[in-house]
């Protein structure tokens, strides 16, 4: 019964959402040109009502298991001073904690070729909507998820805190990812965009290991990986050749990657996205 309910719930939720992106790509669209059922939707449709049980299954193992070894070091103090604090600064806080997180596995899975072969499935998308954010390989989602969970967890911050962020970060995934020309403004450079994450996409040399935050601009700007110039990308992909067909993407880092060149951490990846 439990499971029936939790399964109804998630199909309210993709109604709600598919409700909201799809007029809005149709009314402000950044690419006028593209269909909403575009190429590869299906299998995109595939990683939405599939990923989702292998990622909860690995992020139980990953941080439940680490949280459980490091739990003996942090005292418990620590969790009652971060908990003590008003819930709009401790959502704050594990906002920015938490993007860091991803800041840091984001640029780790474009550095290192062996995960590089993980996140080439990501980007791999060419044509951007916001079904093409569920093209995640669940060993990179849960690896990427963990750098963000973990910290907040082992810190004891309130499950409420926990539960905005996590509620932001889902909406603006869907946001950044989506074919959606929305002009941000000034706030640009503090709030992640679909013109500030499409560039993370862009098959141009230029952009190429750039735009790593999930949520926050400035970390990218602090960490001299900011690149945001006054247009959208003409060009999607990489030039890796991912499969396009889902379980082939699953298993592509395993059996049909080729080593790429090393010349350092960003121009491995600058190689290959090319």
């Amino acid at each position: 019964m439990s499971w029936q309910l939790s399964d109804l719930v998630d199909l309210k939720a993709l109604l709600v959402v598919a409700l909201i992106f799809i007029p809005l790509e149709r009314l402000i669209p950044h690419r006028h040109e593209q269909k909403a059922l575009r190429r590869h939707w299906l299998n995109d449709a595939f990683y939405l009502f599939f990923n989702g049980i292998f990622i909860k299954a690995g992020l139980l193992i990953v941080v439940g298991g680490t949280l459980a070894l490091i739990g003996y070091l942090i005292p418990d103090s620590v969790g009652e001073l971060v908990r003590s604090q008003p819930v709009w600064l401790q959502a704050i806080e594990v906002i920015v904690i938490a993007d860091i997180g991803f800041y840091l596995a984001h640029r780790a899975f474009h550095a290192f070729p062996f995960l590089w072969r993980f996140h080439a499935v990501h980007h791999s998308i060419e044509e951007m909507d916001w079904l093409a954010a569920h093209r995640v390989h669940p060993v990179d989602q849960v690896l990427t998820k963990s750098a963000s969970y973990l910290p907040i967890f082992a810190l004891g911050f309130s499950p409420l805190a926990i539960g905005i962020y996590v509620a932001i970060y889902q909406w603006q995934s869907l946001l950044i990812h989506s074919n959606v020309k929305i002009n941000f403004g000034p706030l640009k450079w503090v709030l992640a965009s679909p013109q500030f994450h499409h560039w993370h996409h862009a098959n141009e040399r230029q952009a190429y290991d750039k735009n790593f935050s999930a949520q926050l601009p400035f970390i990218d700007a602090l960490g001299g990986t900011l690149y945001l110039p006054n247009r959208m990308p003409s060009k999607y992909g990489t030039d890796d050749p991912v499969p396009s067909v889902y379980h082939e993407q699953l298993a592509y880092p395993f059996v049909g990657a080729k080593p790429r060149p090393s010349e350092g951490l960003a121009s491995a990846v600058g190689d290959n996205q090319k």
